[in-house]
């Protein structure tokens, strides 16, 4: 069955690595970078150094699940960007190396395209075109995905993203990082309209998050002025009451994008698309507004090279790629690739 291709995810800080054959992903292996933890956020040079230590066995144990040797494979796939530098370097040059060694095509990805396309790994699959909201730690972006390859931005944040917002939010409240994901568990037990915030204001499709994050911190800090145990006392309701809000904007603008397009089938990818709130909500507005909704397995939200190998699998239908000299790319556009 062909091709067969070994993808490599490092773009932050999970180090992956994936192998697909004939379009079927065989397994998904992510290696995460506890770390980080303690220092409440990513450190980008212990990022890099996690990713050296890791992305050996990582692509050895990848080879090994998925029956296949190094033999069988007919190109080396990559996350050239966006991402950390120090830590996409590790990718690129592992991947430079096997293409070398094994004389095979190289393919690079792009980690939003990546996102988008890990649509395609189960059923049901969206068809062409549909919206897909990108929602991550790095980046919250609204794509009009026309084809496998051919994405366009139609709505993005100009500031922060909305994961930066979830866990600005939990630092504020004391949680530990990385907060999204308390803030969601928290909220489960919350009731989301205890408190409220304020909109921002942006145009078209566009998102800002950067205000409400001011706001939140003013919040909390006037109440625990009036009462020290505010947090511990209201936890559950902070959580869900921000979480609310959060989902809100985002779907608030997804609701005009199907507007503006007329396009009904709508997708969320990225690692905030393994929110509960946001899909629990998403769900709920497709019904009523009748949108065909589809979600991610939560493998394949946060960064993984399951989806790096679908969309390098397109790549190689139509012998798309990347020379041995290429460069990893710390920004770099959904269109580009």
């Amino acid at each position: 069955m062909r091709p067969v291709i070994l993808a490599i995810e490092s773009s932050c800080d999970e180090t992956s690595a994936s192998v697909i054959s004939n379009g079927k992903v065989l397994n998904n292996i992510i290696a995460s970078q506890a770390v980080h933890q303690k220092y409440g956020g990513v450190v980008p040079e212990l990022a890099s150094r996690a990713h050296q230590q890791s992305i050996v066995w990582v692509v050895d144990e990848a080879m090994q699940k998925s029956g296949k040797k190094l033999t069988d494979l007919d190109a080396v796939a990559f996350t050239r960007g966006p991402g950390l530098i120090g830590s996409l370097l590790v990718g690129v040059s592992f991947a430079k190396g096997l293409s070398l060694g094994l004389n095979v095509p190289l393919i690079e990805v792009n980690h939003m395209q990546a996102h988008v396309l890990a649509h395609f790994i189960d059923d049901p699959k969206p068809r062409f075109p549909f919206l897909c909201l990108t929602v991550s730690g790095g980046h919250t972006q609204i794509v009009l995905v026309k084809d496998f390859l051919d994405m366009e931005v139609i709505g993005e944040t100009h500031d922060d993203a909305v994961g930066e917002a979830f866990d600005k939010a939990a630092k504020i409240i004391g949680l530990p990082y990385p907060g999204g994901p308390l803030i969601d568990h928290y909220a489960k037990q919350g009731n989301p309209k205890a408190f409220s915030f304020p909109d921002s204001a942006m145009p078209g499709l566009d998102f800002s998050f950067s205000g409400i994050k001011t706001a939140f911190l003013y919040f909390i800090r006037d109440e625990k002025i009036k009462n020290p145990a505010f947090v511990e006392e209201n936890m559950n309701d902070i959580c869900a009451s921000i979480q609310h809000h959060l989902v809100k904007m985002l779907l608030t603008r997804v609701q005009q994008a199907v507007k503006q397009t007329g396009i009904k089938q709508i997708a969320i990818a990225g690692g905030v698309s393994a929110n509960s709130g946001l899909r629990t909500s998403l769900v709920a507005l497709g019904e009523k507004q009748g949108w065909d909704i589809f979600i991610p397995a939560f493998e394949y939200c946060t960064d993984n090279a399951g989806m790096i190998a679908m969309a390098a699998h397109y790549k190689y239908l139509k012998n798309d790629f990347c020379s041995l000299d290429v460069t990893p790319l710390a920004r770099m556009p959904i269109g580009i690739s």
